[in-house]
């Protein structure tokens, strides 16, 4: 079941809507528009004068997901959250098929990431979904906000790296040779399909790499379940199998330091099983994982905060210690006088609405009016449900002193929007709020 996102843990200060890009002060990022906008016209212009040939479809593939998994498992899950450790070549290689995607430098990427899981879903986070779908997709990217509140984040083992800050100063030139040249120079010497390899597993190539990382910035922030988190980012699907894996957000957003995403068997998370056979050829180690124990501990947390928000609003009855405590006797009076009440457990119960719908009859629930019903209750005439317990919340009207069954006064537990207490404690912190005996009730 999908819910609704939540924006009620971010402070007012920290809320910006899709809205606030026309109150602030920004230029067009040309840098970065010719990429966005540009390669997607590129590439339907290409596609609809280009044959696709089995083989270019092949290595179109092939390359998507060699590149796909350059940004999810390497500039993702190994530099921006150091969830695994890799060999040189590894890394070497997953840098080439990551630069292949466009994406920036890995010190570039993973600064935005970090902030964004810093001060996600506020006015600091670069992309955050509650300024709109389109905004935390490609809007971020195609302009620069001179007001909008800068976060800081620790980046600094990535700019001690020499192979990261090699990328980073030789980016302009080196990603069109690996996301271009490369492709389409298999293509050519491999099948002699030089138009086809541009035109498909670069160009197009390029544009599904895009929009599946634009993906997790937007989609994943909107669609899902929530089962480890309150915040935005949702466990989807759909989202996983556009975004190799990264859908399974929620989990990711609260533990960040894990290599997997889908973390049970059956949730489809390619990345997780590419760094598992990284680890198994011994050229990836250290995979970090989160206690099972921890994690549920998170699950039992968010399921129990929802619950508490159900439950405000649910009407539960008078509180227990807000109610009168009274005599027995006064209660013996006030029942005589006609008013249908009841004494249970010893708290006081008008029954009023109820008599002449009680499933037992009419005449059972009089023979209890003015009297301790405790035992025909529990069990002595029917044991209530629950059900029944629930019912008798919305009609107790006070607490009784003395001439109630002491025994079982004293150990009935009452939940009073999920805290347990007990009778005769609610009684004593409650105190005798009448001006004295005999004055009975007052509705």
């Amino acid at each position: 079941m999908n819910e609704k996102r939540r924006n009620t843990d971010v402070p007012e200060s920290e809320k910006l809507t899709q809205f606030d890009i026309f109150k602030s002060n920004y230029d067009i990022n040309w840098r970065h528009v010719p990429v966005i906008l540009g390669v997607p016209m590129l590439a339907l212009l290409g596609a609809l004068t280009t044959e696709l040939t089995r083989p270019t479809l092949i290595w179109s593939i092939i390359f998507y997901f060699l590149t796909g998994f350059g940004i999810t498992a390497g500039y993702h899950r190994l530099w921006c959250h150091r969830t695994f450790v890799a060999s040189l070549p590894l890394q070497v290689f997953l840098l080439v098929c990551a630069t292949a995607s466009i994406q920036g430098s890995v010190i570039w990427w993973c600064t935005g990431h970090r902030l964004h899981h810093r001060y996600t879903d506020t006015s600091k986070d670069p992309y955050s979904v509650h300024r709109g779908l389109l905004w935390s997709h490609i809007g971020w990217l195609l302009v620069i906000e001179h007001d909008l509140p800068k976060g800081e984040v620790d980046v600094s083992d990535l700019t001690k790296d020499p192979l990261l800050i090699w990328q980073d100063k030789e980016f302009d030139w080196f990603s069109p040779v690996c996301a271009l040249l490369l492709p389409t120079v298999v293509a050519g010497l491999g099948w002699g399909d030089w138009r086809g390899g541009f035109v498909y597993a670069a160009v197009v190539r390029l544009v599904f790499v895009h929009h599946a990382t634009f993906s997790v910035n937007s989609i994943a922030h909107y669609l899902g379940d929530r089962p480890y988190d309150n915040k935005s980012a949702g466990d989807s699907t759909i989202t996983a199998l556009a975004t190799l894996g990264e859908g399974n957000h929620c989990f990711h957003h609260a533990y960040p330091t894990d290599y997997r995403n889908g973390i049970r068997w059956y949730q489809y998370d390619p990345t997780k099983w590419i760094i598992a056979l990284y680890g198994a050829l011994g050229i990836a180690t250290d995979l970090n994982t989160f206690n099972d124990n921890e994690i549920q501990k998170g699950m039992i947390q968010t399921s129990q905060r929802r619950l508490d928000d159900w439950n405000e609003t649910i009407n539960w009855g008078r509180s227990l210690r807000d109610l009168p405590v009274i005599d027995m006797d006064d209660f013996r009076a006030s029942a005589k006088a006609g008013r249908p009440l009841i004494l249970i457990s010893g708290i006081i119960y008008d029954v009023t609405d109820w008599v002449a719908k009680h499933p037992g009859g009419k005449k059972i629930i009089k023979s209890a009016i003015g009297k301790d019903a405790t035992a025909m209750f529990n069990g002595g005439v029917y044991n209530h449900s629950r059900v029944a317990r629930n019912l008798l919340d919305n009609m107790r009207v006070g607490i009784v002193r003395g001439g109630m069954e002491v025994q079982i006064f004293s150990k009935q537990d009452v939940l009073i929007k999920g805290e347990t207490t007990t009778i005769v404690e609610v009684a004593e912190c409650t105190g005798d709020t009448t001006t004295g005996k005999g004055t009975g009730f007052t509705r």
